[in-house]
């Protein structure tokens, strides 16, 4: 009879991972890291702009995908001439507004394009 704390024999045989899976984790989560920050900036005047540049990011991200959807439903003809124009206005407006956010906030395009490391660019 085997001990609790024992595993199986098929267990103990089954190999759950080779040296070169651990090798490849190892220098995914080193990348990672690299592109983090080592220490949290507590300074408030930094974690404001932080939190603006996160929120301006969302609401750009956001605003490209209304674009092109849009796009997509002009040229498959499902707007109407006063629903263009108006999505036309929409879109004028809200890239005004995000200029004064970006001004106010002392942010540029660049700043809202986070690296999101392995992955990429998000914008």
């Amino acid at each position: 009879m085997q001990a609790s704390h024992e595993l199986p024999e098929q267990a103990r045989t089954k190999v759950l991972y080779t040296q070169g899976d651990l090798d490849d984790f190892a220098s995914e989560l080193e990348q990672v890291s690299n592109g983090l920050p080592q220490r949290i900036n507590a300074n408030p005047e930094d974690v404001e702009r932080g939190l603006s540049q996160l929120v301006l990011t969302l609401i750009e991200l956001l605003r490209q995908l209304m674009e092109r959807q849009a796009l997509r439903r002009i040229e498959a003809g499902s707007l109407s001439d006063d629903e263009i124009e108006q999505l036309g206005q929409t879109f004028l407006k809200l890239e005004e507004k995000m200029q004064q956010l970006k001004q106010t906030f002392d942010l540029t395009d660049e700043d809202l394009n986070i690296n999101l490391g392995p992955l990429g660019n998000l914008l």
